[in-house]
């Protein structure tokens, strides 16, 4: 397959279906934003935990199937798409982690060590994923679980930020106002 093929030089693109939508388009924002928390989620790995990296692996690959999901305006029965049982696992993830963690008593900055604040900035990016499939949602039909689990997600990097953080022996420190 050619890395390049020029069809994208007008400012188009293709969807899934092969009908062609601007760049900017809020459908190409959605899955553009998800496509760059992914690859922030890769600049993690490995963290040198075995269970947070497992689980950043699984993420990745489900970042792949919300890609898909907004990438096809009109999914088959067949076709990758983000399921209740993607969020139920996420969740579970964080029930699990919170076990280890103290209870947050107030917010915390976005710090710690390196795996750390990387977890922290790709919540950040989530939530703006989630913001784009939000907008996108407003426009056009798509799948409510991927917007979802974007949702879940953010506060499953969040929850892994503090575990990391935690098991690196960086403190967790609280904003001054």
């Amino acid at each position: 397959m050619p890395i390049y093929t020029g069809r994208g030089d007008d400012g188009e693109t293709d969807l899934r279906d092969m009908s062609r939508v601007s760049k900017t388009s809020p459908r190409i924002e959605a899955y553009g934003t998800v496509d760059e928390l992914n690859a922030l989620l890769g600049s993690v790995r490995p963290t040198g935990y075995d269970d947070v990296d497992d689980q950043l692996r699984t993420i990745q690959n489900h970042l792949h199937v919300v890609q898909a999901d907004f990438a096809n305006p009109d999914p088959e029965e067949d076709d990758p798409v983000i399921r209740e049982e993607h969020v139920e696992t996420v969740e579970e993830w964080i029930d699990d982690h919170d076990d280890e963690l103290e209870p947050l008593t107030s917010f915390i900055l976005p710090s710690g060590s390196n795996h750390g604040s990387r977890l922290h900035h790709a919540r950040a990016v989530c939530r703006r994923a989630e913001r784009r499939a939000v907008e996108l949602a407003e426009e056009e039909q798509i799948n409510e679980q991927a917007v979802q689990y974007l949702n879940r997600l953010s506060d499953g990097l969040f929850t892994l930020a503090r575990v990391v953080n935690q098991r690196d022996g960086e403190t967790e420190e609280a904003p001054q106002y």
